[in-house]
């Protein structure tokens, strides 16, 4: 995972990326064809980079289109005229005035206001017969369901959807490639979406993604991906793109990892996420709390001096890059926090990093130490995203 400097993924699991107990997406033998390295990643083989290796990937989405196989995430289908309703008791965001046909970012919560997960939402019209559609992420998948059944099932339907496959098309020229194959995506602007025939597949996509840049997700039954993966890759903009460039894309566009940046521990208002929750949730608000952790969120949200830990975006001033765990500290050299996620941002040829530090050091342009093998790297914490953002809005 190197492309002069290392470029770590979080550990998901022991096993081997030859391990016969791990799984297989529906593109398996499509990644071998194309010569990717596999590891093993939340219970599957996945692809973390192809012969290009992975700074070229990056760069590539960035200037044109990548293709990622995300089909170790999970799907499923929240069905009943109730679903907003019963989602919005585990989720601290407003589900219920979500228009259909938009999509929003949510975070599962523990009754401490830990998250247990993040997700995204879709209203595919779930009031007039259709459905909330549920992406989680996959090391979480199984959990998630469980959870979402266990607290909801007797309100509407929990329908997991192991037979679907899950791409992204990400990158600037994304929609032009897309475009060709299915006529009308380019109408649709960020978190919207529908149902369309892509190469003669039958596909429920998203114009979202997790790279900063325009693009889009593409849902489909896990018998046509392969036909869907290589018309992609007929295109001439898209390239096959793996996980270790997918992981230094989201950081730079200041996105957290489950597992990494966010965790049970962790409170929304902590991780800096406070845009997530809409008015209509917090105190004031017409469905203001109802969900696990609303005192704790709310008073953080009320009182930010409540807080013992932001996070922060990280900018190495010297070329060193600063990995996951490692610990930060003020000038005076006493520990005030630790970084979540870091490597060297390929856009913008910086070391960039993402963690939690006290209150009192998060203020953008403070400058702290990161402590790397016994070495103090100077950092100054920087505003996110570190790769402006190009989601295309109309």
């Amino acid at each position: 995972m190197a492309y002069g400097h290392v470029v770590c993924l979080p550990r998901r699991t022991p096993l081997s990326a030859t391990d016969p107990n791990l799984l297989k997406t529906p593109l398996h033998n499509l990644h071998l064809e194309l010569g990717a390295r596999m590891v093993p990643f939340a219970g599957y083989s996945m692809p973390v980079q192809y012969p290009a290796g992975l700074m070229a990937e990056h760069l590539h989405t960035r200037q044109a289109a990548g293709l990622f196989d995300v089909s170790h995430m999970g799907q499923l289908r929240l069905v009943g005229p109730d679903a907003a309703a019963a989602l919005e008791t585990l989720i601290p965001v407003d589900v219920i005035d979500l228009p259909a046909g938009k999509q929003r970012y949510g975070l599962l919560l523990n009754e401490d206001g830990g998250v247990i997960d993040d997700l995204m939402f879709f209203n595919r019209d779930y009031a007039n017969g259709g459905d909330i559609f549920v992406i989680v992420n996959g090391a979480c998948k199984v959990g998630d369901i469980a959870h979402i059944a266990q607290k909801i099932g007797t309100r509407c339907q929990v329908i997991p959807m192991p037979d679907m496959a899950l791409l992204a098309l990400q990158g600037p020229q994304a929609v032009a490639a897309l475009s060709r194959l299915a006529p009308g995506v380019e109408k649709l602007v960020f978190m919207t979406g529908g149902r369309f025939t892509v190469a003669g597949c039958d596909c429920f996509l998203t114009r979202s993604g997790y790279t900063g840049e325009d693009g889009f997700e593409i849902s489909v039954p896990a018998s046509q991906a392969d036909a869907l993966a290589g018309a992609l890759l007929a295109q001439p903009e898209v390239k096959p793109v793996g996980l270790g460039a997918r992981n230094s894309l989201r950081l730079e566009a200041g996105l957290c990892l489950y597992g990494n940046d966010l965790d049970t521990s962790t409170t929304p208002v902590e991780a800096s996420l406070n845009w997530a929750i809409q008015k209509v949730r917090r105190t004031g608000g017409a469905r203001a709390g109802g969900f696990p952790g609303a005192a704790r969120v709310l008073a953080q949200l009320a009182d930010p001096a409540t807080l013992t830990r932001k996070r922060v975006g990280l900018i190495a001033l010297e070329r060193v890059p600063v990995r996951d765990h490692t610990e930060l500290q003020n000038m005076e050299g006493t520990a005030i926090g630790e970084v979540t996620s870091g490597l060297l941002g390929p856009s913008i040829n910086q070391p960039v990093a993402m963690g939690y530090v006290q209150p009192a050091f998060a203020a953008i342009g403070t400058l702290v130490n990161a402590i790397v093998r016994g070495k103090a790297v100077p950092m100054q914490v920087s505003a996110m995203p570190f790769v402006q953002n190009r989601y295309f809005r109309g």
